[in-house]
């Protein structure tokens, strides 16, 4: 891989890791609501998860989607289902949760690494990758290096996201305040499923 065509790609995998979606903003509220040390694992899974979509996607899983419609819309439903779902539980958090984490809680690793599966936008990020940068001479090795450059920016994206919400605890340390937050935290997860309903 030429030097051009791979600061393209880790351009591409910055860009697409840092901007708002799902992950992002779940982030966010979890730096809010539980701070930075317990959203670690929910960091983790993200980045896990979404290297496990690539290599899903880069060895085939794409076509598999295409030869079946159903299928891809099946993960499309459960996607969106589970977003609402997330949406309301962010939406409905009221308070700081304690170190005994007694009712709410941050995302578990598993649980990050399972909702890529089923995130559009992380759908949509490693479908284009694999379509643009995969080279056909050296499909493995493609696939492999993509997944590389997806790992090596991941984290430090995903923990900026987190970094804002542990920045704005003082803030939002105000009941009202912070109900009003996650309120909008909700809203604007939902609307993150816009791009795969258009």
């Amino acid at each position: 891989m030429s030097i051009e065509l791979l600061l393209t790609l880790v351009g591409f995998a910055f860009v697409t890791s840092v901007t708002p979606g799902p992950n992002n903003l779940m982030l966010m509220s979890s730096g809010v609501n539980f701070g930075f040390r317990r959203s670690i694992p929910h960091m983790l899974g993200i980045g896990a998860g979404f290297i496990s979509l690539l290599l899903g996607v880069g060895f085939g899983l794409g076509a598999v989607l295409t030869a079946f419609p159903a299928l891809h819309l099946g993960l499309k439903v459960a996607g969106g289902l589970y977003l609402l779902y997330l949406a309301w539980r962010i939406a409905m958090t009221r308070s700081f949760a304690d170190k005994t984490g007694a009712t709410a809680r941050p995302m578990r690793f598993i649980e990050a690494a399972a909702f890529q599966w089923v995130n559009p936008k992380a759908w949509v990020m490693a479908v284009t990758s694999m379509a643009v940068y995969t080279n056909p001479q050296l499909p493995v090795a493609s696939v492999l290096f993509i997944s590389g450059a997806y790992a090596a920016v991941n984290l430090p994206c995903v923990s900026i996201w987190t970094g804002f919400g542990v920045i704005l605890r003082d803030f939002l340390s105000d009941p009202v305040r912070l109900k009003w937050f996650n309120i909008a935290m909700g809203v604007a997860l939902v609307l993150t499923l816009w791009p795969m309903l258009r």
